[in-house]
């Protein structure tokens, strides 16, 4: 479905970028919705999720500055996130061995085991965006890579 038609736009947009800018947010809007769905069942919210994501991609426990550093929503409150997530037995918290101040997080077996559950749903994700073959995809992170240049 074309932005105009989705949005019900009824004068032309003031120039392509406009557009591009426009159809960008109502995409990104359309991508976390339909993620969100996917994981509202499992308890958690997509920054949660993104941050039991960045744990477990750095493999190490780290601290709550290196997960904002990592977050793809910079908005977030890390240290809220962590609370919560430790609340629900997901990650642990211990002091940094080499800085007293910081806080190093890791996650607990029940993260790792949410994070399997949460990897079944790796193709329906997929699908989300799998209405564009891998070529497409290819060009359009590496458009949205020039953006963010």
């Amino acid at each position: 479905m074309k932005i105009e038609d989705a949005i019900k736009q009824t004068k032309p947009f003031r120039n392509n970028r406009h557009k591009a800018m426009v159809n960008l947010i109502y995409t990104h809007n359309f991508i976390v919705d339909q993620l969100r769905s996917k994981i509202k069942p499992f308890g958690i919210t997509m920054q949660q999720y993104n941050v039991l994501r960045v744990l477990r991609g750095a493999g190490e426990p780290i601290s709550t500055s290196v997960i904002r550093e990592r977050l793809l929503d910079k908005m977030a409150d890390t240290s809220r996130m962590v609370n919560r997530l430790h609340q629900k037995g997901l990650v642990t918290r211990n002091e940094c061995e080499h800085d007293k101040r910081l806080v190093d997080i890791s996650l607990t077996e029940a993260g790792y085991a949410l994070l399997e559950q949460l990897d079944l749903l790796n193709p329906d994700m997929d699908k989300i965006v799998g209405s564009i073959t891998e070529e497409e995809a290819t060009t359009l992170s590496n458009l949205l890579d020039k953006i963010r240049s």
